[in-house]
Order: C-alpha cells, then structure tokens, then sequence
C-alpha cells in the first residue's frame, strides 16, 4: 500500500525550521569544538536565526497579500497575515532577548551556549503555536516550548531560588498541559475533530443537542491558555518563576510567551469556537475582571521589583484578554497590537533591571533605583520612559494599546468591563509612579555607577525608540494589525 505525503508549502513553515535549527546547529557546534563555542558565536546565531526569520516574513507578507490566506501540511500549519505578524513580533523578542542576555551571561558566573540553544528552541515552539490550525499541532508547539523554559529558568546553578523556581514552574505547567491535552481530547470528541478550521464549520453547520462534552473542552482548554499567560486565578507561578529566574530569562518569558500563548488563544477562541462565544465570554469577562484588578493591586505590595514586573505582566494579560473578549476584528487587532507594542518594550525593562541586578543577579530591591537617573541620566531616563508606556501615558505606544483594547470592549457592549480595566489601570499607576519617582529621587543612593554593554544599550534604545515614535505615530502598527487581522485561516 502506498501512502499520501501531505503537500508541505515550505515558505510557510520555515520561521520554525529556521529558529529550530540554528538551536541544532549551535548544540551541533558545541559538541565538535573543544570546549564548546563561546558566548559571542552563540549570540551571533540567535541574531542572525532571529533576522532570517524577520526578513521571510516579508516574503510571507508578500504571499497573503496576493494569494491570501492557506493552510499546509494538511491544514495543520497556516499561513495568514495574523500568524505573519505575530512571527515577526516572536522575532524581534528574540534578537532583542538574546542580546540582553549576551551582556549577562558575559558577566555572571553563568557561561556558554545554553541559554541560546535552549532560547532558540523554545521560540521554535511559539512559533508552531503562533502558526498552528490544529489542537495537536498547538499542544505540540506548547511543549517545544515549556521544556525549553523549565531549563531555562534553572539555567544559574549557583542561586537555589533558580532550581526552586523552576521545579515550581515544572510541576504547574505538567499540570496545565495535561488540562489542555484533555481539553483537545474533549472537544475531539464533541466534534470529530481537531482541526480549528474543521471545528468552525462543524460548530457553524451542526446544533449539538448535549452541548456540555464540548463546553468542558474548550473550558479545560481556556484553563491551559489561561496557565500560560498567567490569567487570575492560574498565575500563582508567575511571581516566584519571574523572581527567581535569571533576568534575561524572565524578560524572554514575559515577551516570547505573552505572544505564543495569545496568538494561539485568538486562534482557538476566535476561529474554532466564535460560534459560541455567548458561551465563553463570561468565563472571559471573569478571567478579564481579576486578572487586571489583582495584578495590579498585588504589585502595590511588591518591593522587588522583578515580582513588580510579574504582577504588571498579569495586569496587561488581563488587558490583552480584553481585546480576545471582545472577539471582533476590531478586537483582533488591537489584541495583535498590544502584543506588537507590549513585548519589545518588556525585554527593554528587563535589560535595565539585568544591568541593575549586578553580576551576581540578585540586587533587585526598588530601593537599589533611588537616583539612578541622576547617576545615569540615559539609563535612567529610559526606564522611566518604559515603565510610563506600560502605565499608558500619552505619546507612548502603551496608550494606545490601552486604548485599542477598551474601545473594542466598548464596541462590543462590554463597557462595565472598560470600566474596571481603567479602575485596574488607575491603580497600576502608583506601582509605576513610585518606581518613576525613586529614579529621580533627591538623596541617591551611593552605589557603584552601572556598566552598559553595547548589546544592552541597543535593546535599550531600541524599546524606547518604539515606544516613542509609535507612541507619537501609531498608524503603521495600527495598519498593520488591522490588515492582519482582517482574514483568518481559510
């Protein structure tokens, strides 16, 4: 008997082949060379696996604009304007986290390729989820990149709080893949299907009589995605992974994941069950409420501020939910834009907080920042400016983000929920204020002057520089978001 090899349209999946196997050739590399390679030549592949992967996406574009959407590899894998943009994003996190990192690992105990091996595979895994149209394909991406990021956040073997935070992070995301796995399952077996084009016209075309073997799957579903973007009440790894995780470490987390996670959570909710979204929007509606109210109250407490930076990534989860909520193409796009803005701007944050955290990565008291921008105006400086766009402030890509996303919850009659999110968002402002107002403090604390590395100070600009310019003019990622968002998988 012979078999039928799925047709595979190459140009859609190389963003994965790509990232996955520069993560091959620089495993392959380290163990030919004595020694293995160095820090520099591991960084050069992440970049240059990064920018190849950024420079398809333009051919990518190019595709969609004049053949539109399509699905490969027997419709597991699309090829959309939504999963182009959000590959593109995924990429810029990756240049930009593996330069930070590049700096850090220079000067801690922590040395070699690991960090960039494992970087490269864990992105790989966004980038199937970002791509999949199958329950499957998305559960396999989901792992590629938890397996990644469990060794990751043990990656310093000379901190406990490392190995603490990781077995944490292990054990809770085992539990949640399993949930989403029989998630899938269920839905299976509600619809026949795991495809997520098959799912929506199954759903489109069939009333199911005995509706609740595919309401416990998607709920079961929406509980895996909610672990991995870190949605109340499913974040409680979140603040003790992103505190004892080395800074590089957690600034990728809050950038790669945030985008992987999301994008397939769009795909799954919008695509496959937007039949029945009068079943899941108030289990969002929930999910929305507490997230941006206790992230946002829970970082008031905070004095360490890489916790701070746990809570605010709850906060904008629970923003960025809003805009899933809303399930409107309107809603589409700004949930796209708020990934496009929220994840070069929170490598950037980290740098500074990898730069201030020292060598030996553990000085992350807020009290450690008293003065800083009167010590280092720049350094200083820029931080205020990215923790300003998370807060939102005008002229910053943060406000219109913001912005975006309330106005499709309004579109959508869910004003009582825009009204909660600015309440969360009027509470956020002291957390960010008051770390603003410690850089600029009067009595500056006496501490030895922060060494910018060029790697670092490029991420460093270049998050402000996005955060400016498209804070002032935010039409081309609007544009963008909006023309990506219009078609989905076919």
């Amino acid at each position: 008997m012979t078999s039928l090899m799925p047709s595979i349209h190459y140009l859609a999946v190389l963003p994965a082949a790509l990232v996955l196997g520069a993560s091959v050739l620089a495993l392959i590399l380290t163990s030919l060379v004595r020694g293995g390679i160095s820090t520099r030549t591991s960084t050069g592949i992440s970049v240059l696996a990064g920018l190849a992967t950024l420079v398809v996406t333009f051919f990518q574009w190019s595709y969609v604009a004049h053949h539109g959407a399509t699905t490969t590899i027997d419709h597991a894998i699309v090829l959309d304007g939504f999963s182009v943009v959000a590959t593109g994003v995924l990429a810029v996190s990756l240049i930009m986290a593996a330069l930070v990192a590049h700096d850090w690992l220079s000067r801690s105990a922590v040395s070699g390729p690991q960090f960039h091996i494992l970087a490269l595979a864990a992105s790989a895994g966004a980038l199937v989820m970002v791509q999949a149209n199958d329950l499957v394909v998305i559960f396999l991406g989901l792992e590629i990149l938890s397996i990644g990021l469990y060794v990751l956040v043990a990656l310093d073997r000379h901190r406990a709080s490392s190995s603490e935070a990781a077995l944490k992070y292990f054990l809770l995301g085992g539990f949640a893949s399993a949930i989403f796995i029989y998630g899938a399952a269920l839905v299976y077996g509600a619809t026949g299907t795991t495809n997520v084009s098959s799912i929506s016209y199954f759903l489109a075309g069939n009333v199911l009589l005995r509706p609740g073997l595919l309401w416990a799957g998607g709920a079961l579903l929406l509980v895996g995605f909610a672990f991995k973007v870190a949605a109340v009440p499913f974040h409680l790894w979140s603040p003790d992974v992103y505190e004892g995780a080395p800074t590089p470490v957690t600034g990728f987390m809050a950038s790669i994941v945030k985008v992987g996670a999301f994008a397939a959570l769009v795909r799954v909710i919008i695509s496959a069950l937007g039949t029945q979204m009068d079943t899941w929007r108030p289990i969002l509606f929930a999910l929305v409420v507490l997230t941006t109210l206790v992230g946002a109250s829970m970082a008031l407490i905070q004095r360490n501020v890489k916790r701070m930076l746990a809570y605010s990534s709850i906060n904008h989860a629970g923003f960025i939910l809003l805009g899933v909520w809303s399930a409107t193409t309107r809603g589409n796009a700004a949930t796209l834009f708020y990934l496009m803005t929220y994840a070069p701007i929170v490598v950037a944050t980290f740098a500074v907080v990898a730069l201030v955290g020292g060598a030996r990565d553990d000085a992350h008291a807020i009290d450690r920042y008293r003065g800083l921008a009167r010590r280092q105006p720049l350094l200083g400086g820029a931080l205020a400016i990215l923790l300003l766009s998370q807060l939102g402030v005008p002229l910053t890509t943060g406000f219109y983000a913001k912005f975006a996303v309330l106005a499709s919850a309004v579109d959508a009659g869910g004003g009582a929920l825009a009204v909660i999110a600015l309440l969360a968002a009027a509470i956020a402002a002291f957390f960010y204020l008051r770390w603003v107002l410690a850089l600029y403090a009067e009595e500056p604390v006496e501490l030895d002057r922060v060494v910018v590395g060029r790697a670092s100070a490029l991420v460093i600009g270049l998050g402000v520089a996005i955060t400016l310019v498209f804070g002032v003019w935010p039409g081309p990622l609007a544009a963008l978001a909006s023309h990506a968002t219009v078609l989905f998988t076919p």
